[in-house]
């Protein structure tokens, strides 16, 4: 118990040091090639970051624990929102752009209500996960799309600091102490909560949702704190799409699912979330300090009533 204790502070080091050296490297690339910094956030960061949800879904649905691969991505989607952008616009309010709002931020909204709709039935079938990937698909070609005909703008402004090279190695190095934290923080923290005799629903949408969603909580703080909330947001919308769309379409096709133990509230409120977020920033593009404490309050009220309904 002590040593997987020792694991998750060490892992949760490594993932806020990754996240500091990715945020550099990814806007550092997104000046050098005049690519607007929410396309960076919504696709490269975004990807990078959602690893961790990936190798955990599709080890776990490999397993025959589809319960662990799907609660890990509702979880890890609901704390994107209630608990990162929660957290993130607590310790400073975030700027969205327009064109997030109107054009990115449906993409995570639609991506939510058709996974809701596909496992309403406890089932996803591989022709269904097959709408998700291909959703996927043409995600990425709009997105590469609108930034190549400048339909998403920005006004951020970044020094130029490091060399390409530089750049291209802060991501990768950032990627691998994310991608590394977020295993030794999972592996232990599963550890401990099986110890405990909790289900494989409840640690997916918990402590491996947790812990996989540290990549983004922790590239989301920095680059808030950096005054770059075009990285931070298109990390989070980003990841929440490719969490649905990328994983659960890929895993999907590859070993049909079964979620006996995923209930409506928890599919419901991973809707609920990211309807309630767009709802926050439609008409005046910016997440406030109180929106930012009334998530966070929404995320603690639904772990109480997990942890109540596990006991």
């Amino acid at each position: 118990m002590v040593l997987n204790i020792v694991l998750i502070i060490v892992g949760v080091a490594l993932v806020l040091w990754g996240a500091d050296r990715m945020t550099d490297g990814a806007v550092a690339i997104a000046q050098r090639l005049n690519i607007p910094p929410i396309v960076i956030g919504l696709t490269i960061v975004a990807m990078g970051t959602s690893m961790p949800e990936f190798c955990v879904s599709l080890v776990s649905a490999l397993k025959g624990t589809a319960d662990l691969a799907i609660g890990n991505v509702v979880g890890s989607n609901i704390m994107n929102v209630l608990l990162i952008v929660g957290i993130t616009a607590m310790v400073s309010p975030m700027v969205i752009s327009k064109s997030t709002v109107k054009k990115d931020i449906p993409w995570a909204v639609v991506a939510a209500l058709l996974l809701g709709y596909f496992c309403f039935d406890n089932l996803l079938s591989r022709f269904e996960a097959l709408v998700l990937f291909v959703l996927f698909l043409a995600f990425i070609c709009y997105t590469l799309w609108s930034a190549k005909k400048g339909k998403v703008t920005e006004n951020e402004e970044v020094k130029k600091k490091h060399t390409p090279l530089m750049a291209i190695g802060l991501v990768l190095l950032g990627l691998v102490c994310l991608i590394l934290g977020s295993n030794i923080f999972v592996d232990a923290a599963t550890k401990v909560a099986a110890s405990l005799g909790v289900s494989e629903a409840v640690i997916g949408l918990t402590i491996v949702a947790g812990g996989t969603s540290l990549p983004e909580l922790a590239t989301s703080v920095v680059a808030a704190r950096k005054g770059q909330s075009a990285i931070a947001i298109g990390n989070v919308i980003g990841s929440n799409v490719f969490n649905i769309l990328m994983i659960v379409g890929i895993t999907g096709l590859i070993c049909p699912l079964k979620m006996p133990n995923i209930t409506i509230i928890d599919l419901s409120l991973m809707v609920l979330s990211i309807i309630l977020l767009w709802f926050f920033t439609y008409t005046k593009y910016k997440v406030e300090r109180w929106e930012g404490a009334f998530l966070f309050i929404i995320l603690i009220g639904y772990m109480w009533w997990l942890i109540a309904s596990a006991v």
